[in-house]
């Protein structure tokens, strides 16, 4: 039902920063809580971050608690994921979600 899209990923040294970006399309966008994920080759993917439908309410994995920062724009149907002091230990490739539906990813690769 719902068809999304990341961007925003990309090659960045430790400590700096990237804002990803999830753009959906489909199902009224505002209707539902959305989050991001991140996966290693070899690894489970992860949770890392989820917004309810209004915004109002966040949660954030303990590994990126206090340096991400998830965001949305129900009017423009996208969601964010705003990540600040990155860590060579963030580098993944990470997913938006929504009602069940992944995107296809977007690679963030942190050097040291």
């Amino acid at each position: 039902q719902v068809q999304l899209v990341e961007s925003g990923g990309g090659l960045v040294q430790a400590g700096g920063s990237l804002r990803l970006s999830c753009a959906a399309s489909g199902r009224t966008f505002s209707s539902y809580a959305m989050g991001w994920f991140r996966q290693v080759r070899g690894k489970e993917r992860e949770f890392v971050a989820r917004i309810s439908w209004s915004g109002g309410t966040t949660r954030y994995a303990d590994s990126v608690k206090g340096r991400f920062t998830i965001s949305r724009d129900n009017a423009k149907k996208t969601g964010y994921l705003q990540m600040n002091s990155l860590k060579p230990e963030d580098m993944a490739v990470y997913y938006c979600h929504l009602l069940n539906n992944w995107g296809q990813g977007t690679q963030v690769t942190v050097s040291s």
